[in-house]
Protein backbone atom coordinates (compact mmCIF):
# COMPACT_ATOMS: atom_id res chain seq x y z
CA UNK A 1 0.00 0.00 0.00
CA UNK A 2 1.20 3.38 -1.26
CA UNK A 3 1.84 5.71 1.68
CA UNK A 4 0.87 9.46 0.68
CA UNK A 5 0.49 11.03 4.20
CA UNK A 6 3.06 14.07 4.47
CA UNK A 7 3.28 16.44 7.82
CA UNK A 8 2.45 20.23 7.66
CA UNK A 9 6.73 20.75 7.86
CA UNK A 10 6.60 18.68 4.24
CA UNK A 11 3.90 21.12 2.84
CA UNK A 12 6.21 24.51 4.01
CA UNK A 13 9.27 23.24 2.55
CA UNK A 14 7.74 21.98 -0.57
CA UNK A 15 5.94 25.43 -1.10
CA UNK A 16 9.07 27.39 -0.36
CA UNK A 17 10.87 25.23 -3.43
CA UNK A 18 7.35 25.84 -5.78
CA UNK A 19 8.19 29.32 -5.28
CA UNK A 20 11.65 29.40 -5.86
CA UNK A 21 10.80 27.07 -9.04
CA UNK A 22 7.74 29.49 -10.19
CA UNK A 23 9.11 32.52 -9.87
CA UNK A 24 12.69 31.44 -12.38
CA UNK A 25 10.00 29.86 -14.85
CA UNK A 26 8.23 33.36 -14.28
CA UNK A 27 11.80 35.51 -15.29
CA UNK A 28 13.62 32.88 -17.39
CA UNK A 29 14.05 32.87 -21.35
CA UNK A 30 11.94 30.32 -23.38
CA UNK A 31 9.99 29.67 -20.30
CA UNK A 32 8.34 33.07 -19.27
CA UNK A 33 7.33 33.66 -23.07
CA UNK A 34 3.99 35.59 -22.85
CA UNK A 35 2.87 33.37 -26.03
CA UNK A 36 3.46 30.02 -23.90
CA UNK A 37 0.03 29.17 -21.80
CA UNK A 38 -0.42 30.24 -18.29
CA UNK A 39 -1.01 26.11 -17.54
CA UNK A 40 1.84 25.29 -18.89
CA UNK A 41 4.34 27.20 -17.02
CA UNK A 42 2.52 26.38 -13.75
CA UNK A 43 2.57 22.61 -14.78
CA UNK A 44 6.12 23.05 -14.96
CA UNK A 45 6.68 24.58 -11.98
CA UNK A 46 4.88 22.34 -9.88
CA UNK A 47 6.19 19.05 -11.47
CA UNK A 48 9.36 20.49 -11.47
CA UNK A 49 9.35 21.16 -7.76
CA UNK A 50 7.94 17.86 -6.80
CA UNK A 51 10.89 15.92 -8.52
CA UNK A 52 13.21 18.44 -6.68
CA UNK A 53 11.62 18.20 -3.58
CA UNK A 54 11.83 13.70 -4.05
CA UNK A 55 15.64 14.28 -4.02
CA UNK A 56 15.88 17.23 -1.58
CA UNK A 57 16.41 15.72 2.13
CA UNK A 58 15.16 18.59 4.25
CA UNK A 59 18.07 18.37 7.02
CA UNK A 60 17.79 22.09 7.96
CA UNK A 61 14.71 22.73 9.42
CA UNK A 62 12.78 26.08 8.40
CA UNK A 63 13.11 27.53 11.77
CA UNK A 64 10.17 30.55 12.11
CA UNK A 65 7.97 31.51 15.12
CA UNK A 66 5.24 33.94 13.28
CA UNK A 67 3.53 34.05 9.31
CA UNK A 68 5.92 37.07 9.40
CA UNK A 69 8.44 35.54 9.69
CA UNK A 70 7.55 33.04 6.98
CA UNK A 71 6.55 35.87 4.90
CA UNK A 72 10.11 36.55 4.72
CA UNK A 73 11.83 33.37 3.72
CA UNK A 74 9.20 33.14 1.11
CA UNK A 75 10.08 36.74 -0.10
CA UNK A 76 13.47 35.53 -0.21
CA UNK A 77 13.37 32.35 -2.10
CA UNK A 78 10.89 33.86 -4.73
CA UNK A 79 13.68 36.49 -5.21
CA UNK A 80 16.59 34.08 -5.44
CA UNK A 81 14.51 31.97 -8.32
CA UNK A 82 13.66 35.50 -10.16
CA UNK A 83 17.38 36.94 -9.97
CA UNK A 84 18.33 33.11 -11.25
CA UNK A 85 16.03 33.58 -14.09
CA UNK A 86 16.46 37.43 -14.76
CA UNK A 87 20.53 36.88 -14.85
CA UNK A 88 19.26 33.98 -18.49
CA UNK A 89 16.76 36.53 -19.27
CA UNK A 90 18.86 39.35 -19.70
CA UNK A 91 21.26 38.04 -21.79
CA UNK A 92 18.70 37.12 -24.38
CA UNK A 93 18.34 40.83 -25.01
CA UNK A 94 22.00 41.44 -26.49
CA UNK A 95 20.19 39.95 -29.56
CA UNK A 96 17.20 42.51 -29.40
CA UNK A 97 20.24 45.09 -29.64
CA UNK A 98 22.15 43.61 -32.08
CA UNK A 99 19.00 43.85 -34.44
CA UNK A 100 18.19 47.35 -33.09
CA UNK A 101 22.01 48.29 -34.45
CA UNK A 102 21.64 46.45 -37.84
CA UNK A 103 17.89 48.02 -38.25
CA UNK A 104 19.54 51.62 -38.20
CA UNK A 105 22.44 50.83 -40.59
CA UNK A 106 20.02 49.41 -43.15
CA UNK A 107 17.25 52.18 -42.34
CA UNK A 108 14.67 50.08 -41.15
CA UNK A 109 14.84 51.23 -38.11
CA UNK A 110 11.34 52.70 -38.61
CA UNK A 111 9.68 49.37 -38.73
CA UNK A 112 8.78 47.49 -35.86
CA UNK A 113 6.92 44.57 -35.12
CA UNK A 114 4.51 43.39 -31.87
CA UNK A 115 6.46 40.54 -30.31
CA UNK A 116 4.45 37.90 -29.07
CA UNK A 117 6.83 36.73 -26.98
CA UNK A 118 7.35 39.59 -25.03
CA UNK A 119 4.86 41.92 -25.90
CA UNK A 120 6.60 44.55 -26.59
CA UNK A 121 7.69 46.37 -30.02
CA UNK A 122 11.20 45.18 -31.40
CA UNK A 123 13.13 45.89 -34.81
CA UNK A 124 12.75 43.13 -37.63
CA UNK A 125 16.49 41.95 -37.47
CA UNK A 126 16.26 41.83 -33.80
CA UNK A 127 13.17 39.51 -33.62
CA UNK A 128 14.64 37.40 -36.74
CA UNK A 129 18.10 37.04 -34.21
CA UNK A 130 15.77 36.24 -31.44
CA UNK A 131 13.66 33.31 -32.99
CA UNK A 132 17.16 32.33 -34.15
CA UNK A 133 18.03 32.10 -30.21
CA UNK A 134 14.91 30.49 -29.12
CA UNK A 135 15.58 28.00 -31.41
CA UNK A 136 19.15 27.41 -30.95
CA UNK A 137 18.37 26.94 -27.27
CA UNK A 138 15.80 24.52 -27.90
CA UNK A 139 18.20 22.26 -30.62
CA UNK A 140 21.51 22.64 -28.08
CA UNK A 141 19.65 21.32 -25.31
CA UNK A 142 20.69 24.89 -23.18
CA UNK A 143 17.44 25.15 -21.62
CA UNK A 144 18.52 21.60 -19.95
CA UNK A 145 21.46 23.52 -18.70
CA UNK A 146 18.74 26.23 -17.26
CA UNK A 147 17.10 23.92 -15.26
CA UNK A 148 19.78 22.10 -14.31
CA UNK A 149 21.42 24.86 -12.91
CA UNK A 150 18.15 25.93 -10.90
CA UNK A 151 18.44 22.16 -9.17
CA UNK A 152 22.01 22.90 -8.43
CA UNK A 153 20.83 26.11 -6.71
CA UNK A 154 19.20 24.37 -3.82
CA UNK A 155 22.20 22.81 -2.99
CA UNK A 156 24.72 25.35 -3.30
CA UNK A 157 21.72 27.71 -1.73
CA UNK A 158 19.88 26.17 0.76
CA UNK A 159 15.88 26.84 1.28
CA UNK A 160 15.96 30.22 3.31
CA UNK A 161 19.99 29.90 2.86
CA UNK A 162 20.30 33.12 0.73
CA UNK A 163 22.50 35.58 1.55
CA UNK A 164 22.47 38.54 -0.75
CA UNK A 165 25.52 40.29 -1.55
CA UNK A 166 24.69 43.61 -3.30
CA UNK A 167 28.06 44.21 -3.88
CA UNK A 168 28.86 41.36 -5.88
CA UNK A 169 25.79 41.44 -7.85
CA UNK A 170 25.85 45.11 -8.89
CA UNK A 171 29.48 44.25 -10.28
CA UNK A 172 28.23 41.35 -12.17
CA UNK A 173 25.56 43.69 -13.64
CA UNK A 174 28.74 45.93 -14.33
CA UNK A 175 30.43 43.60 -16.17
CA UNK A 176 27.47 42.56 -18.29
CA UNK A 177 27.01 45.72 -19.24
CA UNK A 178 30.39 46.18 -21.13
CA UNK A 179 29.79 42.44 -22.50
CA UNK A 180 26.07 43.21 -23.79
CA UNK A 181 27.67 46.12 -25.91
CA UNK A 182 30.45 43.93 -27.03
CA UNK A 183 28.60 40.73 -27.93
CA UNK A 184 25.63 43.36 -29.58
CA UNK A 185 28.53 44.80 -31.64
CA UNK A 186 30.04 41.70 -32.77
CA UNK A 187 27.13 40.30 -34.15
CA UNK A 188 25.76 43.04 -36.15
CA UNK A 189 29.86 43.47 -37.24
CA UNK A 190 29.39 42.79 -40.73
CA UNK A 191 26.19 44.62 -41.57
CA UNK A 192 28.00 47.85 -39.97
CA UNK A 193 31.13 47.41 -41.84
CA UNK A 194 29.20 46.85 -44.90
CA UNK A 195 27.30 50.00 -44.41
CA UNK A 196 29.75 51.93 -43.35
CA UNK A 197 31.95 51.09 -46.81
CA UNK A 198 29.00 51.05 -48.75
CA UNK A 199 28.63 55.19 -46.98
CA UNK A 200 32.16 55.85 -48.14
CA UNK A 201 31.47 54.55 -51.69
CA UNK A 202 27.84 56.67 -51.50
CA UNK A 203 29.83 59.69 -50.81
CA UNK A 204 32.70 59.60 -53.38
CA UNK A 205 30.00 58.93 -56.22
CA UNK A 206 28.13 61.84 -55.04
CA UNK A 207 31.37 64.28 -55.60
CA UNK A 208 32.30 62.47 -58.99
CA UNK A 209 28.42 62.73 -60.47
CA UNK A 210 26.53 65.38 -58.05
CA UNK A 211 23.44 65.36 -60.53
CA UNK A 212 22.59 61.72 -59.08
CA UNK A 213 20.43 61.98 -56.50
CA UNK A 214 22.75 59.53 -53.84
CA UNK A 215 19.92 60.09 -51.30
CA UNK A 216 17.07 58.18 -53.34
CA UNK A 217 19.87 55.33 -54.05
CA UNK A 218 21.53 55.29 -51.15
CA UNK A 219 18.38 53.89 -49.44
CA UNK A 220 17.74 51.41 -51.34
CA UNK A 221 20.95 50.03 -51.73
CA UNK A 222 21.46 50.14 -47.66
CA UNK A 223 18.26 47.98 -47.80
CA UNK A 224 19.17 45.41 -50.37
CA UNK A 225 22.77 45.46 -48.93
CA UNK A 226 22.07 44.57 -45.53
CA UNK A 227 19.12 41.87 -46.44
CA UNK A 228 22.20 40.06 -48.64
CA UNK A 229 23.97 40.59 -45.67
CA UNK A 230 22.20 38.87 -43.45
CA UNK A 231 21.29 36.19 -45.77
CA UNK A 232 25.47 35.60 -46.15
CA UNK A 233 26.32 35.62 -42.51
CA UNK A 234 23.55 32.70 -41.65
CA UNK A 235 25.72 30.45 -40.65
CA UNK A 236 27.66 32.61 -38.08
CA UNK A 237 24.27 32.80 -36.31
CA UNK A 238 25.36 29.44 -34.20
CA UNK A 239 28.95 30.87 -33.19
CA UNK A 240 27.03 34.10 -32.21
CA UNK A 241 24.20 32.38 -30.23
CA UNK A 242 26.94 30.31 -28.37
CA UNK A 243 28.67 33.51 -26.93
CA UNK A 244 24.88 34.18 -25.62
CA UNK A 245 24.73 31.01 -23.98
CA UNK A 246 28.87 31.09 -22.59
CA UNK A 247 27.87 34.77 -21.16
CA UNK A 248 23.72 33.14 -19.94
CA UNK A 249 26.35 30.58 -18.08
CA UNK A 250 28.50 33.19 -16.39
CA UNK A 251 25.67 35.11 -15.22
CA UNK A 252 23.97 32.24 -13.52
CA UNK A 253 27.00 31.53 -11.94
CA UNK A 254 27.61 34.57 -10.77
CA UNK A 255 24.29 35.38 -9.50
CA UNK A 256 24.33 31.80 -7.47
CA UNK A 257 28.06 33.27 -6.19
CA UNK A 258 26.17 36.56 -5.25
CA UNK A 259 23.26 34.62 -2.91
CA UNK A 260 25.47 32.10 -1.53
Amino acid sequence: MIDLSFSFYDLEYFLLVFVRISCFVFAAPFFSMNNTPAQVRVAISFFTSILLYSTLSPADAVVYDTVMEYAVIVAKEAITGFLLGFGCSICSAIVNFAGSIADMETGLSMTTLMDPATKSSISITGAYYQYVMMMLLIATGMYRYLLGALADSFVLIPVNGAVFATDQLLSSMVNFMTQYLVIGFRICLPIFCTMLLLNAILGIMAKVSPQMNMFAVGIQLKVLVGLAILFFTVAMLPDATSMIFTEMKRMTVSFVEGMM
